[in-house]
């Protein structure tokens, strides 16, 4: 029997976004100076007030009120009558040293020895029904908001558009549980005043559905067949939306995890990624977790595979690993026997993890909005500056765990 499944997104401009990418920010600043940070910093976000929190271990020093201004003037919000201006709010840190009692758990005199900087269970997830092997309707709803972004900073076709924005995608699935059309679409997108609501209304509807909607197709051409004219639109569907950014919501760092992985399909184990250095495995863990389900699948062992792994705090070795394949295994084998073999291939003790994946980079602002997974692996050349008018410029590896480096091993292991 047929069915619907719904993933939603949320822009660079929304509130809780904006402060999972100042997280993200300190992350990168601290660890372009000082690779061996740990870090954990949360933001808080609302009407003229940015709040940082957290607890640092580092040998640098930064100017946490500016990397975070810079943050919020990339992002848009650049006018005073957003409620919320780069130049203009409050930034109140009240970041304080980590806990010795902590790091004694994750330092040890043998790096591969280093321990999980916190119990719990990640899961990575991932399933050849795209091409960048994740969920559709999540992929859907990044670009959506991806191109939407795009109008506004050309501020040509459309020229009311605001930071702030969210999507959702419906897909109806056929009896093989693949997707074969678009059912709903749903976008709210923050804009400037107009003087008339119901003119409003439908001049962003037409722009939407005559502007963004035929530039996604064009540019994903592979989604056009999806693309139908009984899908329902959701526009604005509340009315106005003049007040929004951290003036309409208060945003909070790790409140859109769902947002950040799968959408709903698979699993979350429930920790946020954005301003956790990686000897979080909140993190790192689940980083390594979709490289490894992303390159089963890219070998061919199933057509779509959940792995999880978890940890005890200050513990080297996994607590286990376990695999679900759905019933899509094309090899001969169990989910735990399937399971085994990865214990084989890859290595999930945290420095292995770091090492293998270059995670103790400045490369985490690149992972703050549009998601963590399915995005493109590149090497960029990124320059930071501290506030003794040092400037370091690094060449870096961005979303190493989407690599299919892993693949050939894989093949090998299983013997295809």
């Amino acid at each position: 029997m047929s069915y619907l499944f719904t993933s939603e997104s949320v822009s660079e401009g929304h509130p809780d976004k904006v402060a999972d990418q100042i997280s993200d920010a300190l992350i990168d600043n601290f660890l372009a100076f000082d690779p061996e940070s740990k870090v954990a910093c949360e933001t808080l976000v609302t009407t003229g007030q940015v709040i940082l929190a957290g607890e640092v271990k580092s040998k640098t020093y930064l100017d946490v009120q500016q990397i975070a201004r810079d943050v919020i003037q990339r992002i848009g919000y650049t006018k005073s009558e957003y409620m919320f201006e780069a130049n203009s709010c409050g930034i109140l840190s009240a970041i304080h040293e980590q806990s010795s009692d902590i790091n004694q758990g994750v330092d040890r005199a043998s790096k591969e020895e280093q321990g999980a900087g916190d119990q719990g269970m990640m899961f990575g997830y991932a399933t050849n029904e795209t091409e960048d092997y994740m969920p559709l309707a999540l992929d859907l709803s990044h670009k959506l908001l991806e191109e939407l972004a795009g109008l506004r900073r050309e501020n040509d076709a459309i020229k009311y558009l605001r930071p702030d924005a969210k999507s959702q995608v419906t897909l109806e699935y056929d009896n093989n549980n693949k997707p074969v059309r678009i059912d709903a679409i749903v976008i709210s997108t923050q804009h400037d005043d107009f003087d008339e609501e119901t003119t409003m209304l439908a001049k962003i509807k037409k722009d939407i559905v005559e502007i963004l909607i035929p530039r996604i197709i064009a540019k994903y051409p592979q989604y056009a067949h999806l693309f139908n004219d009984k899908i329902q639109y959701h526009i604005n569907p509340t009315g106005k939306f003049v007040i929004g950014g951290p003036h309409g919501d208060t945003g909070l760092t790790g409140r859109k995890i769902i947002v950040d992985t799968y959408g709903g399909k698979g699993a979350h184990g429930g920790g946020a990624f954005s301003g956790k250095d990686p000897s979080k495995v909140d993190r790192s863990a689940a980083y390594a977790t979709r490289h490894i389900a992303k390159n089963l699948v890219a070998a061919g062992i199933a057509e779509e595979i959940l792995v999880q792994v978890s940890y005890a705090i200050g513990v080297a070795k996994p607590m286990g690993i376990y695999v679900n394949t759905y019933g899509t295994s094309k090899v001969n084998l169990t989910d735990g026997e399937i399971a085994k073999k990865v214990e084989g291939i890859f290595d999930m003790r945290p420095y292995f993890i770091e090492q293998r994946l270059k995670l103790r980079n400045p490369i985490y602002s690149e992972t703050a909005a549009y998601g963590h997974m399915g995005r493109k692996p590149q090497t960029v050349s990124k320059t930071f500056k501290n506030p003794y008018g040092q400037e370091k410029t690094v060449e870096v590896e961005l979303f190493t765990w989407e690599k299919l480096d892993f693949v050939d091993n894989v093949k090998a292991e299983f013997g295809i």
